[in-house]
């Protein structure tokens, strides 16, 4: 498997730019030996002079992780393995493991990962030091559990945020919380915050399930795969980090609200054509 390097993404900037190590090197404001210190060891180069790198190349118009992501994508399924994209805060430390997640996220502890390289991007990009990681694994041999846009969905998400309490035990939740714990990863739709209020105001009884799915279709932001067991995390057999400039996490918010702004006039919409339609939560779980 491929694996980028500061010193390949040096290279893969001089020759997309067209420019040898003195220009560059004077465009950045170091030596030429500073910069081969760079490509021979990553460490050597601050966080303030990396920042000024990436910067400058996504500046002169290069795309330096949606061109990897390209190609990690196309290598990846060569190679019949799953190609995945996750947004850290401020990176993986060690190796990986469940207990470095959260219980109450969508189906609890574990990995969580998207096909999209900007959906991960614009998860983390509000933060100082975000690390969006490129990630392979192999699924032939775990248990998958799948979710579509839909009211079982739907209480999964509610079931496992801890925001149906007051029907403990009912049959059908019982149900979830044992296809969701029999898989080693689960593939669903993914939930933003504002799928979270969708979902907490048909759990309200605000809305119906019809209303609330198509509400939530309206705002897709495609699947997430999330490894949810020790068995799914040693399926990984790349896990690979790219360093976000701060011209590139404003662009991913930049998009981020054009979809926040189109998605709440389709939620509008959705609400009023499907009024009429569907069940409140106390039908579904009585």
């Amino acid at each position: 498997m491929a694996k980028f390097t500061l010193q390949e993404n040096i290279e893969l900037v001089q020759e997309l730019l067209e420019m040898d190590s003195r220009s560059l090197s004077a465009e950045l404001g170091v030596s030429r030996m500073t910069l081969n210190r760079w490509g021979k060891d990553p460490a050597q180069a601050s966080p303030a002079k990396l920042e000024a790198f990436y910067s400058y190349a996504f500046g002169r118009g290069l795309r330096l992780c949606e061109i990897h992501a390209q190609l990690f994508q196309e290598e990846s399924r060569a190679h019949n393995l799953v190609p995945l994209f996750h947004g850290s805060k401020a990176g993986i430390e060690g190796a990986l493991s469940l207990g470095q997640s959260r219980a109450d996220n969508d189906f609890g502890k574990g990995l969580y990962c998207g096909e999209s390289l900007e959906q991960a991007g614009s998860f983390v990009a509000r933060f100082p030091h975000p690390v969006c990681y490129f990630v392979a694994f192999e699924e032939n041999a775990l248990r998958k559990a799948v979710f579509h846009v839909n009211t079982e969905w739907m209480l999964a998400i509610a079931l496992f945020r801890g925001k149906l309490a007051d029907y403990a035990g009912h049959p059908t939740l019982e149900a979830l919380m044992e296809k969701v714990n029999e898989a080693d990863y689960v593939v669903a739709p993914i939930a933003d915050n504002r799928m979270f209020d969708l979902i907490d105001s048909f759990i309200e009884g605000e809305i119906t399930d019809a209303q609330c799915e198509h509400s939530l279709s309206a705002t897709s932001l495609g699947s997430q795969y999330v490894l949810r067991s020790n068995a799914a995390l040693q399926s990984v057999v790349k896990l690979q980090p790219h360093y976000l400039c701060s011209a590139e996490k404003s662009a991913y918010l930049e998009a981020q609200q054009e979809r926040v702004r189109i998605g709440s006039d389709k939620v509008k919409a959705a609400k009023r054509a499907y009024r009429s339609e569907g069940r409140y939560i106390e039908e579904l779980l009585s």
